[in-house]
């Protein structure tokens, strides 16, 4: 008997000893992060933004079961400027990514690197354009924290893909380079559907630990075309012809005005094949999710849906981006937050690029030093006042040194720009974005207002368009007003 008693007391003994030091098991699990970018997307084309062409229903159910912002901006509207800023927190002359096929400076952080040295997995799969003139350039050198690059390509509008034993290339080709070609292309080769199966291969791999996974789709950027069948899907669509298309000189300003209109038939023509761009980067958003519930990963990982600019698709009779009209310059911004964000959230202030890291690593409880420019929106998010009171505002600036800068709300634009008049835009009274209110008295304020911020901007930020003569003055002669 004493013998049996010495023995259990032994065991007993083990046992607690064996628990020193043990962490709680019921600790909660780290929330994965998986963010789909797509590429010159007008936001129009949504369901959950007013959409009514394409049926949408899967990016739609981010802003059912999450958050949507209405008002969120690139902060320069173009590819590369816009990337940089959404990666560091910065804005474009920090990168220094002020124009297209610039480099991305090694002393910036990006959110992967932050949350690399928080023990995360992270890769990317997709378009990059942060490495300079690479065409396509797969697997950058520097991968800013995205350890599994494999799958990324610093440029190119490729539209179908393969792997080889050499590792990924573009599988349209003639006289052996690489093309835009998209035929012969289907749900195995297709670009959306191969970086897709990019993104659903990392997840199976690393579905036991915290992930952070960028996928980023080319598409719906020109040329506009698309595999079967989504390629004639919308063939027989009435395309609405923008009322902008017939708009007189005087409402339009001398930063927009261009030499040769889009007509009618060549808007109608162009757009069917984008919407079934747009319609097959929705169904591969359903397969994502699905892959997500297969693994039990749905309720811990934030999905946020945006893209790096918009595209004017006929509106004001041109077709891209890099002015701050409403389609080139404001962006789908959806963020899926499980335990965080309440379904069904609707954020009217006027937000950028910039504030999507501080916001995101506040969402994941990750604590940083990283030095940003952009503002965390989390009380936005989710209700609960954090510090000062919310300032709508935010700032976009154009291309390279001594074009516009832009101070935006949710309802108003104000636009400085060399050899032009400045324009104050009210997007709620006028969404075409018609007619110049910077003279008229009833908005007086609003110009003051936001010339002021504007001014502080330039000021704090250093932005070197702001400090070029012509706008400095108009700027301070509106603050003056």
């Amino acid at each position: 008997m004493t013998k049996q008693i010495n023995c259990i007391f032994a065991l007993i003994l083990v046992g607690m000893i064996s628990t020193v030091g043990v962490e709680p098991s019921s600790a909660a699990p780290k929330y994965n992060l998986l963010i789909i970018q797509t590429d010159e997307h007008n936001f129009r084309t949504l369901g959950c933004y007013g959409g009514t062409t394409v049926k949408t229903p899967h990016i739609d159910w981010l802003a059912e079961h999450g958050a949507k912002c209405t008002s969120f901006y690139a902060t320069t509207p173009v590819c590369s400027p816009s990337r940089a800023s959404l990666l560091t927190g910065l804005y474009p002359q920090k990168t220094p990514v002020v124009n297209n096929n610039i480099p991305m400076s090694d002393k910036v952080t990006t959110f992967a690197q932050i949350l690399q040295r928080q023990g995360y997995s992270t890769g990317y799969a997709g378009k990059w354009h942060l490495d300079g003139s690479a065409k396509p350039g797969w697997a950058p050198k520097r991968k800013f924290g995205f350890d599994d690059n494999r799958y990324m390509f610093n440029r190119g509008h490729w539209k179908k893909f393969e792997i080889t034993a050499k590792g990924p290339r573009v599988a349209a080709r003639k006289n052996g380079k690489p093309t835009y070609g998209v035929d012969g292309a289907d749900e195995q080769s297709f670009a959306t559907d191969w970086l897709t199966d990019r993104t659903i291969d990392f997840i199976r791999t690393n579905k036991d630990k915290p992930f952070c996974y960028m996928l980023s789709i080319p598409d719906p950027h020109g040329p506009n075309t698309v595999r079967a069948p989504y390629d004639t899907m919308f063939a027989n669509t009435k395309v609405p012809i923008p009322p902008t298309l017939t708009k007189k000189l005087e409402q339009t300003p001398a930063w927009a005005r261009i030499t040769n209109k889009l007509s009618p038939k060549i808007i109608a023509r162009i757009m069917g094949p984008y919407y079934g761009m747009v319609k097959c980067i929705d169904d591969n958003l359903g397969r994502i999710y699905a892959e997500l519930r297969k693994q039990g990963l749905m309720e811990r990982t934030i999905i946020v849906f945006t893209s790096d600019h918009g595209d004017l698709c006929g509106e004001h009779g041109r077709l891209n981006k890099g002015i701050p009209y409403e389609a080139s310059a404001r962006i789908p911004f959806l963020i899926y937050a499980p335990g965080k964000v309440k379904g069904g959230v609707v954020i009217d202030e006027a937000l950028s690029c910039v504030d999507f890291l501080p916001t995101v690593m506040t969402l994941m409880e990750v604590k940083h030093d990283v030095k940003v420019d952009g503002r965390d929106f989390t009380q936005l998010l989710t209700g609960e006042k954090q510090g000062k009171p919310w300032t709508d505002v935010a700032f976009l600036r154009g291309t390279g040194e001594g074009s516009w800068i832009c101070a935006a709300t949710d309802d108003h634009k104000l636009v400085f720009a060399p050899n032009e008049k400045p324009w104050l835009f009210d997007v709620t009274k006028d969404p075409k974005e018609l007619n110049n209110y910077f003279d008229d008295p009833a908005y007086a304020d609003a110009v003051k207002r936001l010339a002021a911020a504007l001014a502080h901007y330039g000021q704090q930020h250093n932005d070197p368009s702001y400090h070029k003569e012509a706008i400095q003055q108009a700027v301070q002669k509106a603050v003056g007003n």
